[in-house]
């Protein structure tokens, strides 16, 4: 199976002074996708991720890892005392992601580009 890390991201309370924060100390390009979410563009050789409005889902930061299937990701996950803390979400004409627990407590999330996929309840 792909695993792959390849996204991070950092909650804020707020939005304009963490990008500011992250431009001015480590010169981070960044796009306002709108509904609290900024996507922080991967440098040469490096990852890119998003800084987002602060909840109750995701309250510090944390890194994504890709994989083929989210559904296999997550069978294994739970199969190895990982524990789903959500289902399974899609971003329209992007692909889906989770949230989960790992074996230490840590809260981590799986994606994929599964965008065709039919989404489990």
């Amino acid at each position: 199976m792909k695993a792959i890390v390849n996204h991070f991201e950092i909650p804020a309370d707020d939005l304009e002074r963490a990008q500011s924060f992250y431009a001015e100390v480590f010169g981070w390009k960044m796009e306002d996708w709108g509904d609290g979410n900024i996507m922080v563009e991967a440098a040469e050789g490096g990852i890119g991720g998003d800084i987002h409005q602060r909840g109750s889902d995701v309250p510090h930061p944390t890194f994504v890892i890709t994989v083929d299937r989210i559904e296999d990701a997550v069978a294994a996950i739970t199969a190895k005392g990982g524990q789903m803390v959500s289902s399974i979400q899609t971003m329209e004409g992007m692909g889906r992601y989770a949230y989960f627990k790992d074996s230490e407590g840590n809260l981590l999330g799986v994606w994929d580009t599964v965008t065709d996929a039919v989404q489990e309840e």
